[in-house]
């Protein structure tokens, strides 16, 4: 279920301060395998993005030193991270714990727009068609990571568990967090 008063929390300093150093290239072709592997296990995703599913999108986390570029690629998506601002068709901003939130079905995106939680710029139906494929795909990018570990599922899905709990970031759906 959604929250409808809306209190984002901001990344952690100490997670956002290292990257600031770390080099985003292999960042960037570690998140792109990521997205791959969701694509494939979520091919309606990209199928719904309909007339979009080649439009490039910008994300930004407010609170991290990085801006994050998804281009679908009609269901090969790529995604790139750099420290300087991008060109996209549409551009969305905000704090990572509103944006994971809005991936998660945490947070209600109607309501962290209207609070300026979350800021949309450019084609704004490029940005809907893309929200309504992640919220019909009912994404769990914790899930999709644990399908990845094999033998370390538990204590990584552990690990994170705790992450979200201190963090306040959605790193799981909300009705799976309890298991």
């Amino acid at each position: 279920m959604s929250q409808t008063s809306v209190s984002v929390p901001r990344c952690p300093p100490l997670l956002a301060v290292p990257l600031r150093a770390v080099p985003l290239a292999p960042l960037s072709a570690s998140l792109t395998a990521f997205s791959r592997r969701i694509a494939t296990s979520h091919p309606g995703l990209y199928r719904r993005l309909g007339d979009y599913a080649n439009t490039p999108f910008v994300i930004d986390p407010t609170d991290l030193p990085l801006v994050i570029l998804l281009h679908p690629g009609n269901g090969k998506p790529t995604i790139t991270l750099t420290r300087r601002p991008v060109e996209g068709a549409a551009r969305i901003a905000g704090p990572l714990a509103a944006l994971l939130g809005l991936v998660h079905g945490g947070f209600d995106g109607d309501a962290l727009f209207f609070s300026r939680d979350l800021v949309i710029e450019g084609d704004t139906s490029a940005s809907l068609a893309l929200r309504n494929a992640i919220d019909d795909a009912e994404l769990d990018l914790s899930e999709e990571l644990l399908n990845l570990t094999g033998p370390l599922a538990a204590p990584v899905h552990r690990a994170l568990l705790l992450l979200e709990r201190r963090t306040g970031l959605y790193l799981t759906r909300p009705e799976e967090a309890a298991w």
